[in-house]
């Protein structure tokens, strides 16, 4: 089953310490976001004369609000990320698959692409309700993110449009994507596994069934333009935290396994793709219980 939820100090010094901290840095963060927001809305007057320029000025954006978020944690609390697995060079084109437990799962991930000088280009699959969220949604609407309504017939034509402006238009990418589709609690693992047995598949007990069309999809509309699919494993070592709890400094480290498969390698139908999927989250669910069991991931 999922590790827990991290528990807050039991320390009342410690706990009031971090909110002392944790109530400025979020109030400046959103604020300095929602100012963004407005400047990004004024880019538009930047599209009928040059995308390039555009999408330029919107890539700096999220770099640079996304790197003060990275910097300011690391700076305040000390986070740390410990990495694993294959090597990924800097400034690839690539498809990054990863489990989602809670919000912390993404400010880690940003660290890493950072690390790999891809942070201002993450695109991400996101639920459609959050585009309608003031800061975060609507920036991550001038980012060429997608927005999904978690029904395929909908969401098809949408999708493969900005696919294929990626791909018109050379667009340097993260596309990032969590294929459970939501956050993998223990009712939601429980229901899962139901699921798996009635489907002939093998349960899972720390992730969910991945949902594969929208992976299918993805591969099939990015696959000339994308170097390699990454494979993100995300573990936390004592509980796993909310977003205000690792605002606050109470998760201060996590590990990142990674696997990086060329583009070239993965097979080219649907259904294939969708095995292919499976595998990744079978193996996903093995890299887990060890974790749980060793306090890190093997090196590979």
């Amino acid at each position: 089953m999922p590790l827990p939820p991290l528990r807050d100090p039991d320390s009342p010094t410690r706990r009031a310490r971090a909110l002392a901290v944790a109530l400025p840095a979020s109030g400046f963060l959103f604020g300095s976001l929602l100012l963004l927001n407005g400047a990004q809305a004024a880019s538009l007057a930047l599209r009928p004369f040059s995308r390039q320029a555009f999408r330029g000025f919107n890539r700096w954006a999220a770099d640079s609000w996304w790197g003060l978020c990275v910097t300011g944690s690391e700076r305040l609390h000390g986070i740390r990320l410990v990495v694993s697995g294959d090597p990924v060079p800097p400034r690839e084109n690539a498809i990054v698959i990863a489990n989602h437990q809670q919000m912390p799962d993404i400010t880690f991930l940003m660290i890493w692409a950072r690390q790999k000088e891809r942070l201002g280009d993450l695109k991400f699959m996101v639920k459609e309700e959050l585009r309608y969220v003031p800061g975060l949604g609507w920036g991550l609407s001038f980012l060429d993110s997608i927005f999904v309504k978690r029904s395929w017939a909908e969401d098809r034509a949408s999708v493969e449009r900005t696919f294929a402006r990626l791909v018109r238009e050379r667009v340097p990418f993260w596309m990032v994507s969590y294929p459970e589709g939501t956050r993998a609690s223990g009712e939601k693992i429980a229901e899962s596994r139901s699921y798996a047995q009635g489907a002939g598949l093998r349960p899972l007990r720390h992730v969910l069934q991945p949902r594969t069309r929208g992976f299918a999809a993805t591969v099939a509309g990015l696959r000339s333009v994308a170097d390699a699919v990454y494979d993100v494993t995300i573990g936390y070592e004592q509980g796993v935290p909310t977003l205000w709890q690792y605002i606050k400094g109470y998760a201060r480290r996590a590990h990142l396994h990674a696997r990086r498969f060329p583009i070239a390698e993965l097979p080219a139908t649907e259904r294939e793709l969708s095995a292919w999927l499976r595998s990744r989250f079978e193996e996903k669910d093995e890299l887990l219980e060890r974790f749980y069991r060793d306090g890190r991931f093997a090196a590979r």
